[in-house]
């Protein structure tokens, strides 16, 4: 099986990150803040189509109110509207009012007359006190009604805006069903029959689970199909109004701003508050229209915020260019635009999950994909360049040995030559053909150090003598620039490995201190034991090196700038050997340089010390 590579494992973290981001992200009440101000904004964009409303308001608004004196007439004032609404034979009637306390006996009296007259009377509960008790109904008024039912409409506490209802409310050991839902049974003439996942009226089925409180979502008719009103007012002054509300579930109550204490924001409020009233008529719509909104489960959001993460991955993945834009572009206009369809199909999406998901996905893997993968390309088409100029560089070095050898077989198979110019071109011959082995053998090592497939010798040499002989060849090269060669006194080491190999790398570092340095200069070697490892310096007065390029030193083909600029032929590989080798042999190389100061690498090698330097000390 074939493993993943480094980059295939970071953008696996990378788009788990993004899904982790945006995940906790939905979690914060600003996402939340975001869901409901999108919730509210499809409300008013989205276009129902309306049925008939089986709901009508009997709306005590404010010339109503002050006609009828205020709250000390209301009762009085509110009987009257109620006998000529049961004339016309309503299917239900509702009363928006916390009748908790007696008021003069002659508006009682007159007002449980009405009451008396309506079949389907429906009275309203509340709850109040320090310690929540329910406000019900006085005994003379509960005795003509068919249910009483609570009147909250719980705003979000975030906004206050009202946008669903909890059909079932507990004060104390008391339950009440909602007024809406009270009003549409007894609408009905059924019973309210509950299982864990919904309520179940007569025929209708209200999408109200016992894990989510019985909460129900209010669908909101638009303001200019809403529900029709008709003020006492009008009805007291017209009474032919009162056929308006045959065959309809009558909603009676205040909507006089001034008088009306539950006023609320809902999504239609464009900042003028709702009436409880209005919030109760709105909601037993919903249920008479089974208008409902279904809100989509937390599986579902996670699967589709995941889909989208990866969406964005793949995209980034297998494209580029304008092509991975635009799809990025298409990408995220399906997740602002889906939660919208959900919507109108009556499934509630929540906004901030999806926003979040494809947004932080497409951010991350865009940039990724910009400055991590474009980099590395870079630098492998940068390698790959350096690679041809070593190659250019190699096959130019192998043609000197290769004209030397062809010319000077060609002499000796052309010409009678004397036994010792024959003997002098024999040498040449040989001489160049070790030349040219020697160059095939040190590209054929760096390979085989790369796969780790070259083995070392196991043996044991001294230290001291393997840095004698490697300052030995380098002289003869140092000779012709001036530059002196000072070796400090060496310890008594000794080293265990391959010898021929780790005289290679000391030699390598040796000629690459010799070859940067400017004329009339000194190359230090020096050498300390310290506990098992040798630590083994070559330090020269050369041109130096910035942090960037200590840093990049020990890739292939790689040379610095000033390195290319001195002339010097190189290939960039003799450094990549030399740790290579160094790292087989179990140590590491430590570099110090500055621009124009110098430079200085130490072998740190194990190592222990020859039994003479061990009785020594």
């Amino acid at each position: 099986m074939r493993r993943p590579g480094r980059q295939q494992l970071e953008y696996c973290a990378l788009l788990a990150a993004a899904f982790a981001i945006a995940t906790v992200t939905s979690w914060t009440s600003f996402a939340t803040q975001i869901d409901n101000d999108a919730y509210d904004f499809w409300f008013r964009l989205y276009k129902p189509v309306v049925k008939p409303t089986e709901a009508i308001l009997l709306a005590v608004d404010e010339e109503s109110y002050r006609e009828a004196g205020g709250l000390r007439g209301l009762r009085r004032a509110l009987a009257e509207g109620l006998d000529r609404v049961a004339k016309a034979s309503p299917r239900a009637v509702v009363v928006d009012l916390i009748l908790a306390e007696d008021s003069d006996p002659e508006s009682d009296e007159r007002l449980e007359a009405a009451f008396r007259s309506i079949p389907g009377l429906v009275l309203a509960s509340d709850i109040a006190g320090a310690q929540p008790l329910w406000e019900e109904p006085i005994p003379r008024f509960a005795k003509w009604a068919r249910a009483v039912g609570h009147v909250h409409a719980d705003p979000d506490p975030l906004d206050a805006v009202s946008r669903e209802i909890l059909l079932a409310k507990v004060a104390g050991r008391q339950r009440y069903w909602a007024l809406a839902l009270e009003a549409f049974r007894v609408s009905r003439g059924a019973d309210i029959l509950e299982s864990p996942e919904n309520l179940r009226v007569g025929e209708v089925v209200i999408p109200a689970s016992h894990r989510n409180n019985r909460s129900l979502l209010i669908r909101y008719l638009p303001p200019d199909r809403d529900i029709p009103e008709i003020t006492l007012r009008q009805l007291r002054a017209d009474e032919s109004l009162a056929a308006e509300f045959s065959g309809k579930t009558v909603f009676a109550g205040i909507t006089a701003q001034t008088a009306a204490r539950d006023r609320l924001m809902t999504p239609y409020s464009y900042g003028v508050p709702m009436s409880g009233l209005e919030i109760h008529a709105h909601a037993f719509e919903t249920i008479a229209q089974q208008n409902f909104f279904t809100v989509a489960p937390a599986w579902s959001v996670l699967a589709v915020s995941l889909a989208l993460v990866l969406a964005s991955g793949a995209i980034f993945a297998w494209g580029s260019g304008w092509r991975s834009n635009a799809m990025a572009v298409c990408l995220l206009a399906v997740a602002h635009a889906g939660p919208y369809f959900a919507f109108t199909q009556g499934i509630v999406f929540p906004f901030a999950p999806a926003l979040a998901s494809v947004w932080t996905a497409v951010v991350l893997a865009a940039a990724y994909q910009h400055f991590v993968v474009r980099l590395r390309l870079e630098d492998s088409e940068s390698e790959r360049q350096r690679y041809r100029h070593a190659m250019h560089f190699v096959t130019h070095e192998m043609r000197t040995p290769l004209t030397a050898i062809q010319g000077s077989s060609e002499l000796m198979g052309r010409y009678a030559l004397p036994e010792e110019k024959r003997k002098q071109i024999a040498d040449l011959i040989h001489s160049e053909s070790k030349r040219l082995g020697k160059m095939i053998e040190v590209f054929l090592s760096v390979e085989r150090l790369s796969a780790g497939g070259l083995e070392l010798k196991k043996e044991q040499f001294a230290a001291p003598e393997l840095i004698r002989t490697c300052v030995e060849r380098v002289l003869p090269v140092a000779g012709r620039k001036q530059i002196g060669i000072h070796t400090e006194t060496l310890p008594l080491s000794l080293l265990s490995g391959d010898r021929e190999l780790m005289e290679y790398a000391v030699y390598n570092l040796l000629t690459n201190a010799v070859k940067y340095s400017p004329p009339k200069t000194t190359v230090t070697v020096s050498a300390a034991h310290r506990g098992e490892h040798l630590h083994l310096c070559i330090e020269d007065q050369g041109m130096g090196m910035d942090q960037k390029e200590v840093s990049r030193i020990f890739q292939r083909f790689y040379r610095t700038r000033k390195a290319e600029e001195s002339g010097e032929a190189g290939t960039g590989i003799g450094l990549s050997i030399v740790e290579q080798i160094v790292s087989q042999h179990a140590g590491r190389i430590d570099v110090f340089s500055r621009p124009g100061e110098g430079s200085r690498f130490t072998l740190i090698l194990p190592a222990q010390l020859s039994a003479a330097a061990a009785e020594h000390n």
